[in-house]
């Protein structure tokens, strides 16, 4: 699955200065790490965003979220905000930095030795 070329371009220019920022392709998609750690990323035209589970519901019902269902079952802690959800720059800046928040709370994840 191709993923929004655009959307990356805009996650990207936010995170970048982020310590230990990579990036990362799964789920059909880019994924945006910080610290080893997936903040948030891109599946088709959608923000895919990583939140603390004890605050799913909470975002879940914010304007333009849904649940994060790929596999037919939802993922609690990820969630997608749909494109009109990410046209104002305050919506946009707003989304990436709840899921850049929940990844800087995690430990740092050591990176993995290639074979």
């Amino acid at each position: 699955m191709a993923y929004d070329e655009a959307l990356a371009s805009r996650v990207r220019d936010r995170l970048i200065n982020e310590p230990q920022y990579t990036e990362l392709k799964m789920f059909g998609g880019l994924c945006f790490m910080i610290r080893g750690n997936m903040a948030c990323g891109i599946v088709g035209d959608k923000l895919m965003v990583r939140v603390e589970k004890s605050r799913y519901e909470e975002m879940l019902a914010m304007p333009h979220a849904e649940a994060m269902d790929f596999t037919g079952k939802p993922m609690k802690g990820f969630l997608y905000v749909q494109p009109d959800g990410l046209v104002k720059d305050a919506d946009f800046d707003a989304w990436v930095e709840r899921g850049a928040a929940y990844a800087r709370k995690l430990p740092a994840k050591a990176k993995k030795s290639s074979k």
